[in-house]
């Protein structure tokens, strides 16, 4: 059996029952052949890490959740992507750097780390080669001493991953 999902975005606590009884009778009728079911679901992202030009790489955040914040590049995995994949697209398409990574830092899955709702995130910790420039989600995009960026208030969980990844183990 296929699965497909019909995103429906609700307020926390939000009861949904009503919307998926009337989306089952609705499908009852014109495909029997379906079912509805009804799960919370889980995001899945990568960030990455970025050393480079003797720093690390920050973006500042363009959109909610944290707008105008500095965070690690990343964001979310799609359908069918491995999240190494995932980190280094997302790395090239916010920062504009080709990426190698080195280690996975780790994965998080505090179900308060986003807003937005339960996240899990796969962190790397990365070289960063190329010309930086800032793209897609990110507003702008800076390489900050490792000193200085540890002291940073970042988005989300970043400042743990940060610590993390540039903490001998």
């Amino acid at each position: 059996m296929d699965r497909y999902v019909l995103l429906v975005k609700a307020p926390r606590g939000y009861d949904i029952t009503p919307v998926r009884e009337e989306l089952q009778e609705f499908l009852s009728k014109t495909h029997p052949e379906l079912k509805v079911e009804a799960h919370r679901c889980i995001g899945l992202t990568a960030d990455i890490v970025i050393l480079y030009g003797g720093g690390v790489v920050l973006i500042k955040r363009k959109h909610e959740p944290f707008k105008d914040r500095y965070a690690l590049p990343g964001g979310f995995v799609e359908y069918g992507e491995r999240v190494e994949e995932a980190a280094v697209r997302e790395a090239k398409e916010e920062t504009g750097l080709d990426v190698r990574l080195i280690k996975l830092v780790g994965v998080y899955s505090d179900p308060n780390r986003d807003p937005r709702g339960h996240t899990v995130t796969t962190a790397f910790l990365a070289i960063g080669t190329g010309k930086l420039k800032a793209g897609d989600d990110a507003k702008e995009v800076h390489v900050i001493p490792i000193d200085e960026a540890l002291k940073l208030p970042l988005a989300f969980d970043h400042g743990k991953i940060l610590r993390d990844a540039l903490s001998p183990r």
